[in-house]
Formats: structure tokens, C-alpha cells, sequence
């Protein structure tokens, strides 16, 4: 029987606010057994809780902050502006996350993003760093596992978690090199593995390297999706598992069941909804 585990999508994002109920469905249909729900914004928390509160057999919480955030739109760009996290975008986030710490599968998303447009300066990612540094700690103050970012920026993510000893992490859709990559292996970190993946020669290189036993599934749902523009959605979490099964050359099964174990292992709080 058919058993995904989605460790990091944002099926609280308003690309779902009109058919969430079907897109749930639809993943159902396919097998998948849990959805991470993973928050950017602090702006997000409170709706992220509620939508897992609507489906506790199905969605549990990760609330963090976002190495992203949303920037004034003072030209009225069509493009939303983003920017570089600072520390105060942390004092309304910790209290709440720390209020509602024993609903969460994780603090998440957090990480490091050094896109030039969003971090351009050694200023601005050094700000970033101390967030993560931030949020990082708390985590572990909390015994949670963090889900992180880590666009145009593997090794400096890696580099920080290191520092900080964090041990229970997962870095999703990691766009660093494959030698990077295996120096968060060697550090006991999980790689997650988007639909994207068919059309990224960089995360197929990924999954040829990454030992399974590293190795989850996710769909970072509404983006990364097999198509570049289209709307991802958790049902296609099969895409991920088919490709990592023919990278290896294993079954669909083995790459399932080793994956959904490896998901529990990082993510105790899973145990409560498959248990259901």
C-alpha cells in the first residue's frame, strides 16, 4: 500500500484558499499519509495552526521564520519585493512559537538565503545568519527539529548548523553542490527531495549521491512542481519517489518505505497521526 509523507510544503499559501479540501483528497487518493505545513511569515502562524487544527489526521505545523521576508512595495512592481530576515522580524515570532511549541512538528521554514537581490551585501547576510543562529537555538531549546532553506547558500547553512550542533535537521530542496551535500550527510543531516526533481540535473545529481537512508519526500507545494510555472500540489510527491527510486535503481516501494521511516525518525510527532 502506497505511504508518502510530505515533510514540507505550504498548503497554507492562498494558491490553496479556495480548494484545499480536493487537494487534500487528491493526496489522499495517491497515499500520502501526512503534510508538513511549513510557515515564511509571522503574518502566516496563526492560519497555519488553524488549518492543521481543521485536519489533525492529515497536516501538522512548523512555524519559523523565513530567511525571506516581504519587503514594502513602494513602485507597485507587479513582483512582490523580499528582503533579508533581521532579528526584529523575531520578537512577535518566538513568544508565539514558544506558546504553541507542543503543536509543532518542527520550527520551520528557517535557513539562509543569499539570492543577490534579496541578500546582496556581507551586512545583510550576516544579519541573516544571527536569525538563523536565532531560531536554531530555539529549536533546541524546544527538542524540535528544524526545516530549513538554503537557496544560493548550501554551505553557509551547513556551516551555521554545524556551529551551532544542531543534530536533527532537514534541508529541503538543497540546490548546493553534491560534495556540499555530502558534507551535511556526514553530519547525519536529511535531504527532501521536490517534484522539480524531473527537470533539475542538479537534484538528480543529488539523489544518485545521497544515501537513501538521507533522503525524504516532499513537494514545497504551491512551488516546485514538475512544471516551472504550474501550481505543485502534495499529490505529485509521487513524481519525487519514482525518481529517486530509478536514480538507485530500487523499487517505488523501497523508496517509500525507507523514506516514511526516515520522516518518523526526524519527526517524531508523525507518529501520532499514522497511528490513527
Amino acid at each position: 500500500m502506497a505511504e508518502y509523507i510530505d515533510v514540507h510544503c505550504h498548503l497554507g499559501d492562498k494558491a490553496f484558499h479556495e480548494d484545499i479540501d480536493i487537494v487534500l483528497a487528491e493526496a489522499t487518493k495517491v497515499g500520502v499519509k501526512a503534510c508538513l505545513v511549513c510557515a515564511e511569515f509571522y503574518e502566516d502562524f496563526n492560519g497555519i495552526l488553524k488549518l492543521c487544527e481543521r485536519y489533525p489526521k492529515f497536516l501538522l505545523p512548523c512555524l519559523g521564520v523565513h530567511p525571506a521576508q516581504l519587503a514594502p512595495n513602494e513602485t507597485n512592481s507587479e513582483l512582490q519585493p523580499m528582503r533579508g530576515a533581521t532579528l526584529l522580524d523575531l520578537e512577535r515570532a518566538f513568544p508565539y512559537i514558544e506558546e504553541n511549541a507542543n503543536k509543532l512538528a518542527a520550527i520551520g521554514e528557517i535557513g539562509l538565503d543569499f539570492t543577490p537581490w534579496i541578500c546582496g551585501t556581507s551586512e545583510l547576510r550576516e544579519e541573516q545568519r544571527a536569525v538563523f543562529r536565532k531560531q536554531i537555538q530555539l529549536a533546541k531549546q524546544l527538542d524540535l527539529p528544524v526545516n530549513c532553506h538554503s537557496r544560493s547558500a548550501g554551505r553557509p547553512t551547513i556551516e551555521v548548523l554545524k556551529e551551532q550542533g544542531a543534530d536533527k535537521v532537514l534541508l529541503h530542496a538543497f540546490d548546493g553542490n553534491v560534495k556540499v551535500a555530502m558534507h551535511g550527510v556526514q553530519l547525519g543531516y536529511f535531504f527532501s527531495v521536490p517534484p522539480s526533481v524531473v527537470r533539475s540535473e542538479q537534484k538528480q545529481k543529488l539523489i544518485e549521491r545521497v544515501p537513501l537512508e538521507n533522503l525524504l519526500l516532499e513537494t514545497d507545494s504551491p512551488a516546485l512542481g514538475p512544471e516551472k510555472q504550474g501550481r505543485n500540489v502534495p499529490s505529485n510527491i509521487t513524481l519525487s519517489c519514482e525518481a529517486i527510486a530509478k536514480a538507485k535503481g530500487i523499487s517505488v516501494e523501497t523508496v517509500m518505505e525507507v523514506t516514511t521511516a526516515n520522516a518518523i525518525r526526524l519527526f517524531p510527532k508523525l507518529k501520532h497521526i499514522l497511528a490513527r
